[in-house]
Formats: structure tokens, C-alpha cells, sequence
């Protein structure tokens, strides 16, 4: 694909955005009625829960049946802005930055999550490995391709060994 001499000039043109602003386009109903007792990472969950979709995005749903699993973005509604740039991870006693961490406490509360589609019934999508407070807002949902979305990772940073011990 080629770009044309004017979308050149209408790229140096863009203005700084400092806000944008989301549409739900559904919401989660999962057993996690507080904070309390949510798993950390979908990976380490085998809750069920439901994907409710809103009327106007359902025929979005078109086709997703055919994958097992999807990328699943939402919106950590009870995150009090602003939020603090350094925290201290839950496997490690120091403070490290918040892009370094996976803490849901960032300056744009987005939460992403690879869950397991079990069954698709008009607007709702069951699913598994669920790690989402009850009646959270879905922002989108994308299918998870291994072969797009798998990476061969050289370095994990700081959790390199602090996930092995809380493992055992």
C-alpha cells in the first residue's frame, strides 16, 4: 500500500489529542461480587462467566463463534484518578513503574484479559478464566490468533525469578 503525498501532509497535521473518551460496548457477569478473591491473570483462573454484548454491537458477534478464544478489553471503573506512577507488585517488596507492572491501577485503567469462548448464544458469550469484577464494562473484544498473538519472549524483566517462587 502506498501513500499518497496528501495523506503525508494530513499526517503532519494531526493535533495532539489529550483525551479520548470509550463506548461500552457490553458488560461481564461473573461470580466476583467485591475485589476480594479475583484471580490476578486469567491464566491462572478456571471461572466461568458471561460476556453480555449491548443490542447495537451484536452484529459485531458475527463470526466469533469459530475461535476459542478472544482478547477481552475493559474498564476498570473503581480506579480513583490519578493514580501513582511506581507501586509496590504483589510479588515483590519494592516499587517498581506501573508499565512495568501489570497492576490495574494505571492512568488509563484498561484491562485485558484472554478468555476461553465456551458457547455463544445471541448477545451473550460464555466464557472461562475469568479474572473480571462482576458488571465490568467491556471496551472491545478481539480473536486471539497463536500465530499473530504468540511471541518468543527473550527477557520478562524483573518477574523473571519472582514468578518461579510464587509458582511453587
Amino acid at each position: 500500500m502506498e501513500i499518497t503525498k496528501k495523506e503525508i501532509i494530513n499526517l503532519k497535521d494531526r493535533k495532539p489529542i489529550y483525551e479520548v473518551c470509550f463506548k461500552p460496548i457490553g458488560l461481564i457477569h461473573t461470580p466476583f461480587k467485591t475485589l476480594k478473591g479475583i484471580p490476578i491473570q486469567s491464566s491462572m483462573s478456571e471461572t466461568e462467566g458471561t460476556i453480555e454484548i449491548f443490542p447495537e454491537y451484536v452484529d459485531g458477534l458475527y463470526e466469533i463463534g469459530g475461535f476459542s478464544h478472544i482478547y477481552c478489553l475493559y474498564f476498570f471503573d473503581l480506579v480513583k484518578l490519578p493514580v501513582p506512577l511506581q507501586s509496590k507488585p504483589f510479588l515483590v517488596d519494592e516499587r517498581k513503574g506501573i508499565f512495568a507492572t501489570r497492576t490495574p491501577f494505571r492512568p488509563n485503567p484498561i484491562g485485558v484479559s484472554i478468555l476461553r469462548i465456551l458457547s455463544l448464544d445471541d448477545n451473550k458469550i460464555q466464557v472461562i478464566n475469568v479474572d473480571i469484577l462482576d458488571r465490568t464494562y467491556i471496551l472491545d473484544i478481539k480473536p486471539y490468533v497463536p500465530e499473530f498473538d504468540c511471541r518468543k519472549v527473550q527477557s520478562i524483566g524483573w518477574l523473571q525469578d519472582n514468578i518461579k517462587r510464587k509458582a511453587s
